[in-house]
C-alpha cells in the first residue's frame, strides 16, 4: 500500500519507542491507530494525540472505519498501529493490501504464552500470524529499528 511506512502490532500503541526510534527512520506525517475500543473513547483519543510528535496527525479508527479509510488510499507517509493481530486480520480479510507487519509489543496477559523473548501470543493469535505468513505477508519481530529483525516464519 502506497505511503504505508509501517504496520505495527504494539499493545502500548503510541509510546516512547515508537515516537523516538521509529519516527526517526520512518518520518511519518500521520499515525493511524486501528482499535475498536479506543475509537469510542474520546479521552483515549486525546491521550494518543498528545503522545504523537508535533506536526503528526493521529487518527483513531475502528476496524470497520479503517477498512473504509484505507480503501481510499493514504495521501501522506503513515504509520499504522494496532494492539493485536486481530485488527490486521480484519483489514486483510477485507482485501487491504499489507506486505509486512512488524511485531513490537505483545505483552504477557489474557492467556498469552511466550512467542519470542518478551513477545507473547495466544494460540489463536499465533494462528492469525501464521495465516498472514501463508498469505505472503512478511511478519517480523523488531522492537526498535536498531535491533535485529527476527522473521516470525522461522520461529512459529
Amino acid at each position: 500500500m502506497e505511503n504505508l511506512l509501517l504496520a505495527r502490532i504494539d499493545d502500548r500503541l503510541i509510546h516512547g519507542q515508537v515516537m523516538t526510534a521509529w519516527m526517526k527512520v520512518m518520518p511519518a506525517k500521520k499515525i493511524i491507530i486501528v482499535d475498536n475500543k479506543a475509537a469510542k473513547d474520546e479521552f483515549m483519543i486525546s491521550v494518543l494525540e498528545l503522545a504523537a510528535p508535533s506536526g503528526v496527525e493521529v487518527e483513531v479508527l475502528s476496524e470497520e472505519k479503517a477498512v473504509e479509510t484505507l480503501n481510499k488510499g493514504l495521501a501522506v507517509p503513515t504509520i499504522m498501529l494496532a494492539k493485536s493481530p486481530y485488527a490486521y486480520k480484519t483489514l486483510v480479510d477485507n482485501n487491504i493490501p499489507l506486505s509486512s507487519i512488524n511485531i513490537g509489543g505483545m505483552g504477557m496477559n489474557n492467556g498469552r504464552k511466550t512467542l519470542f523473548k518478551n513477545i507473547s501470543a495466544t494460540e489463536d493469535e499465533r494462528n492469525v500470524l501464521k495465516d498472514f505468513i501463508n498469505k505472503g505477508i512478511e511478519v517480523k519481530i523488531q522492537i526498535i529499528p536498531a535491533e535485529r529483525v527476527v522473521d516470525l516464519k522461522n520461529i512459529i
